[in-house]
């Protein structure tokens, strides 16, 4: 498949074309500098060159789920402390977030449902969003959610109290793989409902899949792109699938890690060529399998990244996979890390700004 040429590229991508994409391998090296270059030129066209920043805290790790692959699954005895940061903490690490001009903030947590955990949740996007207020930032940080499956209700008291974003993974868009590494009770069919539910309640609608999974074909992560595009998702958060020793799948293993890299990042281009002006992250993930992972799917057309603004005392207890990096790492140090990062791949931030995805500001 001539994949993109310099003077015409497909309006649509088919099925095909990105099965085709995706079945690049690592030794094709002609092949691995065309989809990046064609992944690069449709980022520039269509999202700019900028990378946007998303400051993370992962407030909570106490689950309601027992995910098989999860390392902070409920079911895991072996999560070395289970915790819930004080409010403070959170909207602290968020107003530092706002003081470097990061823009944007991502606050995560394992799933409950529990009035107690909603309205905590629903006070500190209140406060957040009050309090971060600036010349700089006149509607104060974005904020971005991801806290699992809610209630319609409950989506739309945090819409209210400022949240704009919300993160909610499909994992696999294939029902019978969804099955597979969810216990009964996590219904495929729930998943769906609640990103409709976000959508009829205004969010910025983020999903993404791990890539990689025991038992996941080509064909598979191929109609995962299409899911994301007839499900006219805005914002992707997908990474490589890696190991936890703690949880059911650990027994099955995991692809080799060369291999597993060049898929997630022709994911990457792939997700770009297909869907053009979404924004898309270069996870943390990528970096747990190789040092300059992060950069490497930026050079693939991904345009946000992540730094890590948990309490470095917490964020051990914070692990879904094993290998994650920047444990050990202060929020400062982390700052001048990433920073370096992006600018190694010739690009600069976007400081100050909520770089929301022209797909979703051309629904406004």
């Amino acid at each position: 498949m001539d994949i993109v040429t310099e003077n015409r590229r497909p309006a649509v991508y088919g099925r095909q074309d990105i099965i085709d994409m995706l079945s690049i391998r690592k030794e094709d090296k002609a092949a691995v500098e065309k989809l990046k270059s064609d992944a690069l030129r449709m980022m520039e066209e269509r999202v700019g060159t900028l990378v946007y920043y998303r400051g993370i805290v992962e407030f909570s790790n106490i689950c309601m789920l027992d995910c098989r692959y999860c390392g902070i699954r409920r079911g895991n005895s072996n999560v070395e402390k289970r915790y819930t940061l004080a409010a403070d903490d959170v909207v602290g690490a968020a107003l530092w977030c706002a003081e470097q001009g990061y823009g944007s903030v991502v606050l995560q947590s394992g799933q409950r449902q529990d009035e107690s955990f909603i309205g905590y949740v629903e006070n500190i996007v209140r406060r957040i969003k009050t309090e971060s207020v600036s010349d700089k930032l006149p509607e104060g940080l974005g904020i971005t959610l991801s806290v699992g499956e809610q209630s319609l209700e409950t989506y739309a008291r945090f819409r209210e109290a400022g949240a704009h974003r919300y993160l909610l993974r499909i994992e696999s868009s294939n029902p019978a793989l969804y099955a597979k590494i969810h216990p009964q009770e996590q219904r495929f069919d729930e998943r769906l409902e609640c990103l409709g539910r976000l959508r009829d309640t205004g969010y910025q609608v983020g999903t993404g899949v791990m890539i990689g999974l025991p038992g996941q074909s080509i064909e598979m992560l191929a109609d995962d792109i299409l899911f994301f595009r007839d499900m006219d998702i805005d914002m992707i958060g997908m990474g490589p699938y890696i190991t936890h020793p703690d949880v059911p799948m650990a027994a099955e293993g995991m692809m080799d890690r060369d291999d597993l890299l060049q898929l997630s990042l022709n994911m990457i281009a792939a997700a770009r060529l297909a869907l053009k002006d979404v924004n898309i992250a270069a996870t943390t993930a990528l970096q747990a399998l190789v040092s300059d992972g992060r950069e490497r799917g930026l050079s693939y057309g991904a345009n946000v990244t992540m730094p890590n603004l948990t309490p470095k005392d917490t964020r051990s207890g914070y692990q879904l996979y094993s290998g994650k990096p920047c444990v050990d790492e202060s929020r400062e140090e982390c700052r001048g890390c990433l920073l370096g990062r992006v600018r190694s791949t010739g690009r600069d931030v976007g400081f100050d700004m909520w770089g929301d995805s022209p797909h979703a500001l051309a629904k406004v």
